[in-house]
């Protein structure tokens, strides 16, 4: 077997178990995956040097297709009414066939850090069939010195061979897709998927099942902090502005999707970032349009003109759920150590498919909490596989396909923190105004920039606010340079009654999902529910 690039010696591949590979490349830099992706036509190199690649008909994650092995370690301890069990006998079947059908093949091989803080952070060994993938991890997890690959010891190792079809009936899964999990061995199997996003949630998810029982809050969102050390946080889903937002030109940015909280303050999980690409512009966002034109990014299912090839980000007939991904010091203002103190904010991105939430909202902690653990916003489409157009989505914790165990557990943390660190929590709508989906327009991004900004930087506490009639939460009665209709979203409809009809409608939406919630939570929390204040006209 051929093995190339600096290694541990003595804990390779057939440590894992592999025989028989034809070749594998370890820790390769991105000049030479170029190379490989390139010869094996895995991929192309557009305009700027970006390398550009297809992931066929999985253009979003597969979470119904996601197994977690069910034994003594987690069958009291995982959530399994968010993730879905797989014996430990189907998956030991599933790795003996994974590392059968890896015989004869060229393998990429990275050892790279998940977490930021070394005292929580965990050793991750990724396998891949594809050289774009190998480049896709290395970019986005953090990358240790060359000098600590020689005695680099794996505690997570994850297999990505998207040529390997399940087979439902002998490995008890749902299809041929199959990411399974197995928290006791550390091992994570993906196949039938060639979308690399898969990799980069499967090390989030680890972290989240780990890290609760150390006192660090796991969570999905991005983080900044200002010159005086303020730390914002951004949760929300994909699609909802926790790059966009976190990308403040006054700010430095810890990370863009997901982070830790712990005794010591806030530490990002990686080490780049994962930026939508649809409708990107140089003009809107500068920092993040320049990272994806540029050599060492991996750009997925964008659109590029064959002759010239520059890519089109206008161009969604592949998918809305077009990516970027690139290393986190392509940002000009980015933290070098992804880490920070304890934060002074945290921000819930909503991108609210029936345009009736206002575009700022100031929360209690209990109101923050309902809102945390109801975590509603709108799934977009391309983010999930065969998900089209916006869906309204109550995603729990902003994360709950990343879930492993019981959401009040994190919501504990959270308010644990919150509390102890008297952190001001908002709710911002990124989503519609003026309508629904389909009728309404998209919330203005510079709105929701200034409005962001005021509340990081205290101004909208200057501000007079009211008491929003249907979800109970405080809004700014008005703010300098902001459309005064955007705070009173019923004005920026033509029909009032549709809008008392639909707000009315999302406010029941809310407490029915709440129900699952109410016997784990204290009565404030179950009392910060929406609730309609004013008669029906």
């Amino acid at each position: 077997m051929q093995e190339t690039g600096l290694r541990n010696g003595g804990c390779g591949a057939d440590k894992f178990g592999f025989t028989g590979l034809g070749a594998v490349h370890w820790n390769h830099t991105a000049p030479v995956l170029y190379e490989h992706a390139v010869a094996a036509r895995e991929a192309t190199i557009v305009e700027g040097g970006a390398l550009c690649a297809e992931t066929g008909v999985h253009t979003g994650r597969s979470p119904k297709d996601k197994h977690t092995v069910i034994d003594d370690l987690t069958e009291g301890s995982v959530w399994w009414d968010g993730n879905r069990k797989i014996t430990p006998s189907n998956f030991e079947q599933l790795l003996k066939d994974f590392l059968a059908h890896a015989r004869g093949k060229t393998l990429f091989a990275q050892d790279l850090y998940g977490g930021a803080d070394p005292t929580y952070r965990i050793k991750v060994r990724v396998f891949t069939e594809l050289a774009w993938h190998s480049l896709f991890i290395r970019q986005l997890l953090i990358r240790p010195e060359r000098s600590e690959l020689a005695g680099f010891i794996p505690e997570l190792t994850i297999v990505d061979l998207p040529s390997f079809k399940a087979d439902p009936k002998r490995h008890g899964v749902r299809s041929e897709t199959v990411i399974a999990i197995d928290f006791s061995k550390r091992i994570i199997l993906i196949g039938n998927s060639s979308y690399a996003g898969e990799i980069k949630k499967s090390v989030f998810t680890t972290l989240n099942f780990y890290l609760p029982a150390h006192g660090v809050m796991p969570m999905h969102c991005s983080a900044n902090v200002g010159k005086d050390g303020d730390v914002a946080l951004f949760f929300g889903l994909s699609g909802t502005g926790k790059t966009t937002l976190s990308a403040d030109p006054d700010r430095i940015l810890i990370g863009d999707d997901e982070h830790g909280w712990g005794p010591d303050g806030v530490f990002n999980f990686e080490g780049g970032c994962y930026a939508k690409c649809i409708k990107l512009s140089r003009e809107a966002e500068p920092d993040i349009y320049a990272a994806t034109n540029r050599f060492g990014t991996v750009l997925e299912n964008v659109v590029f003109d064959p002759r010239t090839r520059v890519p089109n980000f206008d161009d969604e007939s592949r998918t809305e759920n077009t990516r970027a991904a690139y290393p986190l010091d392509f940002m000009p203002r980015a933290s070098r150590s992804g880490r920070a103190g304890h934060p002074s904010n945290i921000i819930f991105l909503t991108a609210d498919a029936f345009g009736v939430i206002p575009p700022i909202a100031k929360l209690t902690p209990a109101q923050a909490m309902y809102h945390f653990l109801s975590g509603y916003t709108a799934k977009v489409a391309g983010t999930e596989k065969g998900l089209v157009g916006v869906e309204p989505e109550f995603s729990t914790c902003f994360g709950a396909p990343f879930l492993p165990r019981p959401p009040a557990e994190y919501g504990a943390v959270l308010r644990d923190y919150i509390s102890r660190h008297k952190v001001d929590c908002w709710l911002v709508n990124s989503g519609w105004t003026g309508g629904i989906y389909g009728i309404g327009r998209r919330m203005p991004i510079k709105a929701t920039r200034a409005l962001v900004t005021g509340a990081l930087d205290g101004s909208l506490k200057n501000v007079r606010f009211r008491t929003d009639p249907y979800f109970g939460f405080e809004v700014p009665s008005s703010v300098p340079g902001i459309e005064p209709h955007l705070l009173y979203p019923m004005k920026t409809w033509k029909d009032k009654a549709a809008f008392d009809q639909t707000a009315r409608k999302l406010v029941g939406m809310f407490q029915k999902n709440f129900i699952k919630f109410e016997e784990d939570v204290d009565a404030d929390v179950r009392s910060a529910a929406p609730e309609v204040r004013i008669a029906a006209e």
